[in-house]
């Protein structure tokens, strides 16, 4: 029986996440205090008490990435181990620390990083993202393409089949809703997001992002990681390129759930806060078991989830 691990992306943040294993696991804890010491502020401070730092990009990113990396380490120190990893856009960067590419300590500063880029190349009201539900692709992808006359819009993220999320500038995502509408699309949804990721508004992030990448040392990965924008196994010697595309590419969630398929994985445990790719796999496959990590409860089902295919 194949396992996959998925590791959560940004938008899954919520103040407490990572505190009842943080006060019960010593592994949580050590982790937590080493984002601290690498970031110079308190990672636990900012994950646990109330504080709207939380939803500002450069924190939400090293917040995630801690709580994730927390969590897979737990699960590594029962020697529970993938025989494949990914992560939701920066969930990719949890699964490179899980799998021996990235050192942590410079993980958490790299993606400290990526989200001050990424704030600042499309700050706050200066996009729009809508969850478009239940039409085909084509009709999206044809729609985003007309109304790119007014401005940048694209799908931004493939979540399963029946939903996609188009993003880009706020009149040209408005047209396309427009022209959606016309087509016959009932159900659109606009996200409270911080700024229009995955689309080439993040062009400025992605060559600052390289820039920063190129200074950061990467290992051979342990475990394959497959590549939100080429829904495929990165290759070793891409990966650079890979993330740095990523901040500006969509992210092929449910083709990348169909790679994992077509390389047995029968089962997927996702790592980190809250329970969305979860819930999108459901929609995309029913037959793939799922389990979770996140708190005490589901840490130990997800043991049992783990051992009884073992």
């Amino acid at each position: 029986m194949k396992t996959a691990f998925l590791f959560s992306g940004q938008g899954a943040q919520y103040q407490g996440m990572g505190q009842e294993l943080c006060k019960t696991e010593s592994i949580v804890r050590e982790t937590f205090e080493e984002a601290s010491q690498a970031l110079g502020y308190d990672m636990a401070k900012l994950c646990f008490e109330e504080s709207p730092q939380l939803n500002q990009t450069e924190y939400t990113q090293p917040a995630i990435l801690t709580v994730s990396v927390a969590f897979h380490r737990l699960l590594a120190s029962e020697n529970f181990s993938a025989d494949v990893m990914a992560g939701l856009s920066l969930g990719e960067y949890s699964a490179l620390v899980a799998s021996g590419v990235l050192d942590f300590s410079a993980a958490v500063q790299l993606v400290s990083k990526r989200g001050k880029f990424m704030s600042e190349a499309a700050p706050t009201g200066t996009g729009k993202m809508v969850a478009v539900m239940n039409a085909p692709v084509d009709v999206i992808e044809e729609c985003c393409k007309k109304a790119s006359q007014l401005g940048i819009v694209s799908p931004a993220n493939y979540n399963t089949p029946q939903q996609i999320v188009i993003g880009g500038s706020v009149e040209a995502v408005d047209e396309a809703m427009r022209l959606l509408k016309e087509a016959g699309v009932k159900r659109m949804i606009p996200l409270n997001v911080s700024g229009p990721f995955h689309t080439r508004l993040l062009e400025p992030a992605a060559k600052k992002l390289e820039d920063v990448l190129a200074t950061v040392a990467f290992s051979e990965p342990r475990i394959p990681i497959i590549s939100n924008t080429t829904a495929k196994i990165m290759p070793y010697d891409q990966m650079k390129e890979l993330l740095k595309r990523q901040v500006m590419s969509p992210v092929r969630f449910y083709e990348s759930i169909e790679t994992m398929k077509e390389l047995g994985i029968t089962r997927v445990v996702e790592i980190g806060p809250g329970k969305v790719l979860s819930g999108f796999i459901k929609k995309i496959d029913s037959s793939i078991e799922i389990s979770r990590i996140e708190d005490t409860e589901t840490f130990l089902q997800t043991k049992e989830f783990l051992a009884g295919g073992n």
